[in-house]
């Protein structure tokens, strides 16, 4: 893995297994401009809203061995956004660290608080039976949603408590988590003007 940093809070990433190939470009202090391409048609849709909804650019080029199943590459794709989300938090000095949203997608609604915390954890719940089952446009298993978060959560070192509040369409249920993280993450990682060095007792995150 290649993980590069330049100027304000960004990061390159490329990661290449005998799996997948993945290159992951972000900006947290982007506009919502997303260049996505995962040869995973709603993995795409996903990324792209949690580009819009959080603010960051992001472009997102990955290519792997979708003929045996997509696990792979969504994985690959979700380790790698983890670590360029780490790298460009930097030193998280001045950010707001906490961040919290409630999404609606008509009748299914999420709720995500992010702590940019330094220790990686999540609880995930709320899912109705039988999500984890569902083929979602064509090649997205349900269960991959929480693999996902799990993945982020664990290479950003944040910890993401995100539970479904509600729903019926299993494209809705997937798609207010994404957004609920975004909008979660996009107050989280916020700059605040009357924080002075680290938001931490610890002085460390």
């Amino acid at each position: 893995m290649t993980v590069e940093t330049a100027t304000g809070r960004t990061a390159r990433l490329e990661r290449t297994t005998s799996e997948s190939s993945v290159l992951v470009e972000l900006d947290l202090d982007g506009t919502g401009r997303a260049d996505i391409s995962t040869s995973v048609p709603f993995y795409d849709h996903m990324l792209n809203a949690l580009a819009k909804h959080s603010l960051m650019d992001l472009t997102v080029r990955a290519t792997g061995d979708t003929h045996i199943d997509v696990h792979h590459t969504v994985e690959d794709i979700a380790i790698s956004i983890g670590e360029a989300l780490k790298t460009a938090l930097g030193t998280k000095a001045g950010i707001r660290r906490f961040g919290e949203a409630t999404v609606p997608l008509d009748e299914a609604l999420a709720h995500a608080v992010v702590d940019i915390s330094g220790r990686p954890y999540l609880v995930h719940s709320g899912e109705p039976a039988g999500q984890e089952y569902h083929l979602i446009g064509g090649h997205f298993t349900g269960s991959l949603t929480r693999h996902v978060f799990e993945a982020i959560t664990l290479h950003a070192q944040i910890c993401l408590h995100m539970r479904v509040l509600g729903g019926r369409d299993p494209h809705h249920i997937v798609e207010a988590q994404f957004k609920a993280f975004a909008r979660a993450l996009r107050a989280a990682v916020e700059s605040d003007p009357r924080v002075e060095g680290i938001p931490s007792t610890k002085g460390a995150l």
